[in-house]
């Protein structure tokens, strides 16, 4: 069984940055690395991907320039970089993690997933 702990989330006000960070933990080999958001009332989004070896990356347009997802393997954790932050990134972030090596974009391609980090921007 796999176990993802998201952290950094909080506060901010407009512009500004957060890192949030995602520790996986239990049995993982080969594994694609996820960021989704899902704000109130919408349906949960991808933000950001990132394969094993991090030798590849896709972002979402919206944060595209804005956000960087990178990871660690010896620590078991993935990474998301948010500047340049604005209201509309408000939302929980989910971290997740896809047994295999192809990247991909939709929620039901993810095999597990974190409790969420809750974002806020303010204007």
């Amino acid at each position: 069984q796999v176990q993802l702990v998201e952290s950094g989330g909080g506060l901010v006000q407009a512009g500004g940055s957060l890192r949030l960070s995602c520790v996986a933990s239990g049995r993982t080999f080969s594994y694609v690395m996820g960021w989704f958001r899902q704000a109130p009332g919408k349906e949960r989004e991808f933000v950001a991907a990132i394969t094993r070896n991090g030798g590849n990356t896709y972002y979402a347009d919206s944060v595209k320039g804005r956000f960087t997802i990178s990871r660690d393997n010896a620590k078991n954790t993935v990474y998301l970089q948010m500047n340049s932050l604005k209201p509309e990134d408000t939302a929980v972030y989910y971290c997740a993690l896809k047994e295999g090596v192809v990247l991909a974009t939709t929620p039901r391609s993810y095999d597990y997933w974190g409790q969420g980090t809750q974002v806020t921007v303010s204007s």
